[in-house]
Parts: structure tokens; sequence; C-alpha cells
């Protein structure tokens, strides 16, 4: 099983909070690819330091549900030392689920594929570093180049590669 995940982080040593994250989720599995590192403006309209921000692929190699995924990234947050903070503010690591396989699966505490994912540029243009050219999302049927081009295109140059 193949999961993407989306990592982020604006509080302390930002990029060493990415790389323990992505240290963790390699024990879930075997890294098979990562995005280069974006610095991006806050989202969600609370005022806060800038994040870093990037997508990895995991192959699971143990036989877990979505559910014990998120327990598991969970866990790894806090070991980090993410606190509980208000929604959308700042943190020392943030980790979603954003694909497992074309798995569509939703309860009350996780949606697969992440729903945000159309709209959030952060999370689109590092993905689309790692996502196989042919991909399209299993619920709107877009490619990720038409999801990015969708959105504003002030929104785009606010990007910056590190």
């Amino acid at each position: 099983m193949q999961i993407y995940f989306g990592l982020g982080s604006n509080l302390g040593n930002r990029l060493q909070n990415l790389r323990d994250a992505l240290k963790m989720l390699n024990s879930l599995g075997s890294l098979e690819a990562e995005s280069d590192v974006f610095e991006t403006p806050a989202w969600g309209g609370v005022e806060q330091p800038d994040y870093l921000n990037a997508c990895v692929k995991i192959n699971l190699t143990e036989n877990l549900s979505p559910v014990e995924v998120l327990t598991r990234i969970k866990t790894f947050e806090r070991e980090i030392g993410r606190k509980p903070s208000i929604r959308w503010g700042e943190r020392k690591i943030d980790i979603d689920i954003l694909l497992i396989d074309d798995l569509i699966y939703h309860d009350e505490t996780l949606d697969i594929p992440h729903v945000r994912i159309p709209e959030r540029l952060f999370v689109l243009v590092p993905l689309s570093e790692i996502l196989p050219p042919d991909w399209k999302h299993p619920i709107n049927g877009k490619c990720i180049n038409e999801m990015i081009n969708s959105l504003e295109p002030e929104e785009i140059i606010r990007i910056t590669r590190l």
C-alpha cells in the first residue's frame, strides 16, 4: 500500500522537524519518493510564521487500516513536540494523510483523499513532484496540474522553493 503524506512545520527548527517526521514515517515502510521543501505563508487566516512544507510517498510494509495509520502519525506528532492549538494554528509539526493508493475512505475522524488537497497550493505543488504523471484525483477526476491551475495565480507566486 502506498501512502502520500503532507508535512508542515512553522515552529522551532522547521527543517529538522520535517526530517524527524520523515524518519518516523520510515518506520511504517520504505520511502518511495520525497518532494523538495517549500516555504509557504500560513493558510487558514490565523496570523503566524511561515511554514516549511513537503510531501512524501511511503510504501507501507505493515497491514494497517487508515485509522491505524492516523493513530501512528498522531503519536509521531506528539513525539516531535506538537501541542494542541487552535484549528490551522501554528505547530511544530503537522503530518497529514493525503492519499492511500486510490482509496476513497470516510469516517468521523478521517477522509481519504484529504478533502482540502484541491484548494491548498502548499500541498499540490510538492505533491506534483512525487505523483505518477497520469494520476487523477479519485473523487474529482482532475490531474494535479488542473487543480494547481484552478487556483489564483498570485497564490502560486507566493510559494518559494528553498
